[in-house]
């Protein structure tokens, strides 16, 4: 229930949000871990820093000023892939930043690198690919950055991001073997 109410903040926010930032620029949003965030451990649940990208990257869309362009044109982000590690825990009642930022993109996928930090460091660092989907099927990544009012060029990808684009295909195409 605690992830419906941060999502009616979310809006809320949104809805009052008049600061925009480049493409490129870093995200952040502050958050704190609530009891019902917690796991038996007494620390934020594994699943719940997946929930937290996600309206990570719903701030971000907005602070990017795409927010309003893709409800508008009713796209709909879609996750293709996680990578996440986890450094150290996040603490009951701890407030904590998460820090999103599009690192690139390729043909089809759009690369989104996200980092949960404390005052006491980083505790996490996850990759997300993923794409926007319409009801003609995925936005192509030119119409996403002609939306996004962008014409610069595209980063080049981290040697750690096209190693992980390179274990998705292997993984992709061991299992169309059958494997």
């Amino acid at each position: 229930m605690n992830l419906y109410f941060r999502l009616i903040l979310l809006l809320l926010k949104i809805k009052r949000n008049n600061e925009y930032k480049g493409l490129l620029d870093v995200s952040d949003i502050d958050f704190k871990v609530m009891p019902s965030d917690c796991d038996i451990n007494m620390h934020l649940t594994n699943s719940r820093y997946l929930a937290f990208m996600d309206l990570a990257r719903t701030w971000m869309t907005e602070e990017i000023g795409l927010f309003k362009v893709v409800m508008k044109r009713r796209w709909f982000p879609i996750v293709n892939a996680t990578a996440i590690t986890y450094i150290r825990d996040i603490k009951p009642l701890e407030s904590f930043k998460v820090s999103t930022q599009l690192v690139g993109w390729d043909h089809k996928y759009f690369y989104i690198e996200q980092k949960f930090t404390t005052a006491r460091g980083l505790h996490a660092i996850a990759y997300v690919r993923g794409v926007f989907k319409s009801k003609q099927g995925i936005v192509s990544v030119e119409d996403m950055l002609a939306a996004a009012n962008y014409s610069g060029p595209a980063p080049v990808l981290s040697e750690e991001i096209e190693h992980w684009k390179a274990m998705l295909e292997a993984k992709k195409s061991n299992n169309k073997k059958g494997h």
